[in-house]
């Protein structure tokens, strides 16, 4: 935490240190090789705690954070030409994908963009070939938020040869059937969440202490895939009781993910016409939408407001409306 604490003081532009090389000036050298075990262990206990407090805090507070530790161990790596650096640069390209998720979170999408070239560009160095794949899949999240199907099932499709670990070709299948949702091909989304349920069964979880690649909140992520796809084929009644079952899962401390898939939850049941049960959930949720404040879930979250607001009348929506304004429009 120490290390950490250091770069975030000693960086005052974490874009610059990006553009520089791979250590920081006026530094000394100093050999981690010895200690290069205890590091690893910090720091991976450290994007684990970084991951938990996603889950609870807005994501421009803690992307600066984030953004500085991923170039802290990436000098500390440059100082170790062992296997202790390699896996201190691996560990530098999993912190430099969660700040591009960040960045997606905040709404800067080119950032995101950015953030994850850059974690391809550290795992490579470290020897590390299918982090590359695995941002085909992060990369169609972004074009799936875009609207445009055609753009996230080609990507995704691109992360599916079988040299590939299957927890990755899985988290892929989940994206391409995502994007044929979007597309309104209910056989192809089915074929696709069919593959990811096959190759997820097959994934024999990270190794130790190696951190989780994709969702590490819900326990079986394709029935809730599954049902946030529903929603886009237009099948929102189907959708709705997939997504209660699958949300009374989920921790009750990841509020990011309650919000993520609550707000598609009630969003399907507007949908199907329970509007007094849609307000109920979109109220009980708008709190913990406050506090995590993502904009991807806002993009659900104007969709959700739109379909309310087609029952101008209803007293449930009456009484949520001036809310859920409020979180769309926050005060300037």
């Amino acid at each position: 935490m120490a290390v950490g604490a250091a770069a975030i003081l000693a960086v005052g532009h974490t874009e610059d240190v990006m553009a520089a090389g791979t250590r920081f000036p006026d530094t000394p050298a100093f050999d981690v090789t010895a200690s290069g075990g205890p590091l690893l262990s910090v720091h991976r206990a450290l994007l684990d705690q970084y991951r938990r407090l996603g889950q609870m805090s807005p994501p421009s507070v803690l992307l600066p954070v984030v953004a500085e530790q991923t170039c802290a161990l990436r000098a500390l790596a440059s100082r170790t030409g062992s296997r202790p650096g390699r896996e201190l640069l691996a560990l530098a390209a999993r912190f430099a994908e969660y700040t591009g998720w960040l960045s997606q979170e905040a709404g800067d999408e080119n950032g995101a963009l950015r953030w994850t070239a850059h974690a391809v560009d550290l795992a490579e160095a470290s020897g590390d070939q299918d982090l590359a794949s695995y941002a085909l899949v992060r990369r169609a999240l972004i074009t799936y938020y875009r609207g445009e199907p055609d753009d996230t099932v080609a990507l995704a499709e691109g992360a599916r040869s079988d040299r590939l670990p299957p927890r990755i070709r899985g988290l892929a299948a989940q994206r391409e059937a995502q994007g044929h949702a979007l597309a309104g091909d209910h056989d192809a989304c089915m074929r696709s969440l069919d593959r990811a349920r096959t190759l997820l069964a097959k994934d024999p979880g990270p190794a130790p202490g190696t951190p989780v690649l994709g969702t590490t909140h819900l326990i079986d992520p394709v029935p809730m895939i599954t049902g946030w796809s529903l929603v886009d084929l237009g099948r929102p009644q189907a959708a709705s009781d997939i997504l209660d079952r699958e949300c009374a899962r989920l921790p009750p401390d990841a509020w990011r993910t309650q919000v993520r898939y609550g707000v598609r939850r009630a969003l399907a049941h507007a949908l199907a016409g329970e509007i007094d049960h849609a307000c109920r959930l979109t109220e009980q949720l708008l709190p913990l939408a406050v506090n995590v404040s993502s904009a991807t879930v806002s993009a659900d979250l104007r969709r959700l407001s739109r379909t309310l607001s087609r029952h101008p009348r209803n007293r449930s929506y009456l009484n949520v409306a001036p809310r859920l304004t409020a979180v769309l429009v926050p005060a300037p």
